[in-house]
């Protein structure tokens, strides 16, 4: 069956969105205000789903992608739109996700950049079956098929450098791509930390093995020697039978294991497995938002960093507070966010290594802000109810999912505490991604026990 539709607006997962005779139909690669032809591939009771057949006419809103692989790369999905508008779509996605709020969901802070801005790549590898040309690239829509791609506008160009010496050379030192059904084949990843401050490049080769080859060796000190932006070449060991692309065993065998990157003034050292914003400038507008409301709103207060990491946002916000508590699970990070503290002189933090929940349940204090940073799974009842036990005045709440965050201010909310602002930010440009920070009012005599 093919329907002529009328596509309203964009799912979170970029498909856009139509009705016919009152069921919701999603349709791919289509922008709000396309007149489409689609054939409808599966009917359920409350959804349709449909594949486009024709454009008939085209959004206002569409433009070329400056990117000549978008069509089959699944890396900028929504690229076919005008960037001003994906703002606007991302802000209808966070207001469909907070509807039950009675909130205004602030403009959509833009990414400072639109191209080059993505700093940390990480590039699957594989080989073709006859002539064993190694492939370096994304992986196609819901696929796991390698598109070899040697431009690519949205990260530095030195990266796609690197990645097409990488590609040329790695048959020359006998290593080979890997082929993911047999588990064999020994190079599986390429990942590059890049520096926005100072240009420097760490690689870091992920290797189907439990030890290190003489030839990948050899190969590093290739790289390192043909490129002055490549401060430091290491070697992941990853032999399992898995979906994430780094172990936790890295040995940088060249060079430095870190690059460095500023964040409102604050020098961080990034790891090969350190976590830190893949948009530098764009997380930089995130923590000076969160800095002046801070600085607007309180005289020296005491802040917990909650799911820290390398502890980013406590040690950008130590200097307009009395102190800051650092709490992350993770022990290199720990570790780093010391190193970093130390570099640059900041002395009114302390560090605790230990999981977020567990340190919620131990601690006697309370802070005037808590800032709540979780990953994409969003925090727990018990880790929220600690949070307000915990915290006299704000919470702030970062986070990378509307779906998990809008749950999240639904538990805290329903405790009593009221949701003051949110506002969202533009991380990852041409997907529809978006980071939002919300600004949470902890009222202690309306908080219900």
């Amino acid at each position: 069956m093919e329907l002529d539709l009328t596509i309203e607006k964009l799912a979170s997962d970029g498909r856009g969105i139509s009705h016919h005779d009152g069921v919701v139909v999603f349709i791919d690669k289509t922008c709000p205000q396309d007149i489409i032809r689609a054939k409808i591939v599966k009917q359920n009771k409350s959804y349709w789903i449909g594949e486009l057949v024709e454009i008939i006419e085209k959004s206002p809103h569409r433009v070329k992608p400056f990117c000549p692989m978008q069509n089959v790369c699944g890396a900028c999905q929504i690229q076919y739109i005008d960037y001003n508008y994906q703002l606007e779509c991302k802000r209808e996605i966070v207001k469909d996700s907070m509807r039950e709020f009675d909130i205004e969901i602030e403009p959509v802070e833009p990414s400072p950049q639109i191209k080059e801005f993505r700093h940390k790549i990480q590039y699957p590898i594989r080989q073709t079956q006859v002539s064993k040309r190694i492939l370096a690239g994304y992986f196609k829509p819901k696929s796991h098929d390698i598109v070899n791609i040697k431009y690519c506008p949205i990260q530095p160009a030195i990266c796609d450098e690197i990645i097409d010496y990488i590609r040329e050379t790695a048959p020359i030192y006998k290593i080979e791509g890997y082929d993911e059904k047999k588990h064999q084949g020994l190079l599986r990843h390429v990942v590059i930390r890049s520096s926005a401050k100072t240009g420097g490049n760490l690689v870091v080769l992920v290797i189907n093995s439990d030890k290190i080859p003489e030839r990948i060796k050899d190969f590093a000190q290739k790289l390192i020697d043909r490129f002055d932006k490549i401060t430091g070449v290491g070697v992941n060991l990853n032999n399992k039978k898995t979906n994430l692309i780094l172990s936790d065993q890295t040995k940088i065998l060249f060079g430095k294991d870190h690059i460095e990157e500023d964040l409102c003034g604050v020098t961080f050292e990034i790891g090969a497995n350190t976590f830190f914003q893949v948009n530098p400038k764009s997380a930089e507008n995130i923590f000076r938002f969160v800095k002046e409301y801070i600085n607007d709103n309180f005289v020296k207060p005491t802040i917990l960093d909650a799911y820290a990491g390398i502890s980013a946002f406590g040690l950008v916000m130590a200097n307009v507070a009395k102190e800051v508590t650092s709490v992350e699970e993770n022990p290199h990070s720990v570790e780093m966010a010391k190193t970093t503290a130390k570099k640059n002189g900041i002395t009114n933090i302390k560090f605790f290594c230990e999981d977020s929940e567990k340190f919620f349940d131990t601690v006697s204090e309370k802070f005037d802000v808590t800032i709540l940073d979780p990953p994409r799974k969003g925090c727990s009842e018990k880790s929220l109810e600690y949070a307000l036990n915990i915290t006299k005045s704000k919470i702030i709440y970062v986070s990378c999912n509307p779906s998990t965050l809008s749950r999240d201010l639904k538990y805290l909310t329903s405790k009593g505490a009221k949701i003051e602002r949110l506002k969202p930010f533009d991380m990852f440009c041409h997907t529809t991604h978006i980071e939002n920070v919300a600004i949470i009012d902890v009222n202690p005599n309306n908080y219900k026990k």
